[in-house]
């Protein structure tokens, strides 16, 4: 009996080790994983690009086309003010979104942005973007942000369209901090 109480203990130890370096690993995986991405460059949407090349190539066009999605049920409406661009890469460009919050209560919202094709990610350069920072907007207000980018003349020859879509999540709970 006193032998079954023994190795009872010991699974239970056993056990509880398990769980606090369960704990630990999980705990300490979110900043891992920021600093992987700090390193590589993967998810480096909270600050602005380099522009490296700033030399117009004149002699090739690239269409921007823009694109807004809301997620998680986001009481706001978001679009860009025109649908597309024409560009010599090297050009600085800027263009306009406009978001609303639609609801009666603060909202605070975080732009996610991707390409398409995925290649042109790295030659498409934010030099001013709303998606640096997270935005709260008071009820019914609306805003006019601009995203200022250059495409680096390294684009490949073979494309000629660039998607540029943004989705904005909302960030649950920021919006009550803020009232």
């Amino acid at each position: 009996m006193v032998n079954q109480a023994q190795a009872n203990l010991l699974t239970m130890r056993k056990l509880v080790v398990v769980a606090i370096a369960m704990f630990g690993f999980g705990f300490a995986l979110a900043p891992f994983y920021k600093k992987i991405c700090e390193v590589t460059g993967i998810n480096s949407v909270i600050k602005a690009d380099e522009a490296v090349n700033t030399q117009v190539d004149t002699a090739r066009l690239v269409t921007v086309e823009f694109d807004a999605n809301l997620r998680n049920a986001l009481p706001w409406t978001f679009h860009p003010l025109q649908a597309s661009v024409r560009i010599h890469p090297g050009e600085l460009t800027t263009v306009m979104y406009e978001i609303r919050n639609n609801s009666g209560r603060p909202v605070t919202g975080q732009a996610i942005p991707s390409y398409g094709p995925q290649l042109a990610a790295r030659y498409f350069k934010k030099l001013e973007c709303f998606c640096f920072t997270q935005q709260t907007l008071a009820p019914g207000e609306a805003r006019v942000m601009p995203v200022q980018f250059v495409i680096e003349k390294g684009l490949p020859d073979d494309v000629r369209t660039i998607t540029l879509s943004y989705t904005f999540f909302e960030i649950e709970g920021a919006g009550k901090k803020a009232s």
